[in-house]
């Protein structure tokens, strides 16, 4: 557990850092401070979640990270959203209910030491993701594809394209749900670091799996729903859930252990104002 609880540490430390340089909503800028730091409410908090060890594992960890970011981003109010660990929204552009703009994140490696079937198929390293994302808005509803590829550690791990529809409900004033449906796209190269097997691999692996060559495709579906619950002017909780279940050549991948997995969360922040 404490291993992986550097690696979230290590992933969201960098993710906090990109948000303290993140565009400031429009209108918030003034001459004397460009960036808005000053006098702009910011939420500094923390997350602790539950997660499969990897994707197809039947155990699971627990870990948590710190974040700081403007005010706003868990009800709507903000130019950032956070989504996941890769998943980061920066939105760049808006305009008549159409948005855009770059995400970044941490996409988390997997261990042979993890799970006893991975015993000889060797490390795979995390690392920084970057890519982009556009979505359109009408009313309550919100759908969005994103891209999202590693460019650190093993950067040839491949790519992600996620689509998802978003539905929001405002349970009272200060309180909201977001419940969502979304599926991903795999390239043959993330298809292949994450479920595939190589000669060389089951030649080595202490389970003896065989070789698999998976191919590009749709890689699972999901089903989620985060609640964010306002306690007072300066406190925020947040609680999230996922289920989502591996499909094509990822559910037949020898590497897994189930095709079901579950992840929840709880975070809580505190606003503050930056002072002049």
């Amino acid at each position: 557990m404490l291993k992986g609880q550097v690696k979230a540490l290590v992933g969201f430390a960098c993710a906090s850092a990109a948000l303290l340089f993140a565009p400031p909503q429009a209108g918030a800028q003034d001459r004397a401070d460009p960036f808005a730091f000053a006098g702009t409410p910011w939420q500094l908090g923390g997350f602790v979640f539950v997660t499969p060890k990897f994707e197809g594992a039947k155990s699971y960890e627990a870990l948590g990270f710190p974040f700081v970011a403007p005010a706003g981003f868990g009800q709507g109010a903000s130019a950032i959203d956070i989504r996941g660990a890769d998943d980061i929204r920066f939105r760049l552009i808006q305009n008549n209910g159409f948005e855009a703009g770059p995400l970044a994140g941490w996409r988390f490696g997997r261990d042979q030491d993890d799970a006893a079937r991975l015993a000889g198929l060797g490390d795979i390293d995390g690392g920084l993701v970057v890519g982009a994302y556009a979505g359109y808005r009408v009313g309550p509803w919100f759908l969005s594809a994103s891209y999202h590829h590693q460019v650190t550690g093993d950067d040839d791990t491949g790519g992600l394209v996620r689509l998802a529809i978003d539905h929001t409900w405002r349970l009272t004033p200060t309180a909201k749900l977001v419940t969502s449906v979304g599926t991903a796209y795999a390239s043959s190269d993330y298809m292949q670091t994450y479920f595939g097997v190589t000669a060389a691999q089951s030649a080595a692996s202490v389970a003896g799996l065989p070789q698999f060559d998976p191919s590009a495709g749709f890689k699972d579906v999901s089903v989620g729903a985060t609640a964010t619950i306002e306690l007072d002017p300066r406190w925020t909780l947040y609680l999230t859930g996922r289920y989502s279940r591996l499909i094509g050549d990822a559910a037949d991948s020898p590497v897994i252990e189930t095709e079901n997995g579950f992840f929840g969360g709880a975070g809580l922040s505190y606003k503050f104002d930056l002072v002049r």
